[in-house]
């Protein structure tokens, strides 16, 4: 089926999934911009994703919307997943395991993003229990079960490492090749996407640390998703202004993900 997929009839569906995944990541760092001055009572733990979904439904027409953005998700896990299996990239070059293995990560996660929002279309209940800290008890219950935590911390933390080394090499710049890069108005439009994969780093990093504390501890509430990192950011110092700025940078993110799905070559 995958191979009866031609680059035509995958470009919709990556517009499509890069549109949806821009708009989780605006109203996500929205959400983290106003919880860092309490704007409007939000709260940090409800900055993550998931947040997001609940701030779509609550709107005017959101189950409609959230409808959208469910489908939009779902489109872009199964370009990912088209991408894993693909010999080459769009520019012919052979994919390394990383490369697949990046993909395949990315599918994984957006779809069960896209199962999460799809289940409150049926049933608004919002679930106060961390998922992840839900997930972290289980795996501490297993042999071995630390050392479970620990290695996928680690895995977190190279993907942290990573998008924060994409951005600042400004090889995300590959993925605009028909925008006029040279041109001065497109340099700011350029800049979103280093600053946006930064940020998005950074936040990997420190759901990377909260499990690696959850590991060395054992205990399973130490360690959180997106939610919790923006909590532990803002106890810091200066931790109100520094969430400000990564929630900013997030919007920058998704504002990216929506140049990519215009002028990118899928």
């Amino acid at each position: 089926m995958l191979k009866s997929i031609g680059a035509r009839s995958i470009s919709p569906i990556a517009q499509t999934g890069l549109t949806a995944k821009g708009i989780v990541y605006c109203i996500m760092g929205l959400l983290a911009f106003m919880s860092a001055f309490e704007l409007n009572g939000q709260r940090n733990e409800d900055a993550d994703k998931k947040g997001a979904f609940e701030f779509i439904q609550k709107q005017t027409g959101g189950q409609i919307m959230l409808g959208i953005i469910a489908v939009g998700l779902l489109c872009y896990c199964s370009w990912r997943f088209y991408e894993t299996f693909r010999k080459k990239t769009a520019d012919g070059k052979e994919k390394t395991p990383a490369k697949k293995f990046r993909y395949l990560f990315s599918g994984l996660i957006y779809l069960s993003l896209a199962f999460y929002a799809g289940k409150m279309l049926f049933q608004y209940k919002k679930n106060n229990q961390d998922s992840t800290q839900q997930q972290v008890a289980q795996l501490l219950e297993k042999p071995f079960g630390q050392w479970l935590v620990a290695g996928f911390g680690l895995i977190i933390a190279a993907v942290g490492v990573y998008q924060a080394y994409y951005g600042l090499s400004e090889k995300y710049k590959k993925h605009v090749q028909k925008l006029n890069l040279h041109a001065k108005n497109t340099r700011y439009l350029l800049a979103s996407g280093k600053i946006g994969y930064v940020s998005r780093g950074i936040v990997w990093l420190i759901i990377s640390w909260l499990l690696l504390k959850a590991s060395i501890h054992a205990n399973s509430k130490e360690a959180g998703d997106t939610g919790k990192a923006f909590g532990f950011l803002e106890s810091s110092p200066f931790g109100s202004y520094l969430l400000a700025a990564l929630g900013l940078g997030l919007v920058c993110y998704g504002f990216f993900n929506f140049i990519r799905a215009r002028y990118e070559k899928f």
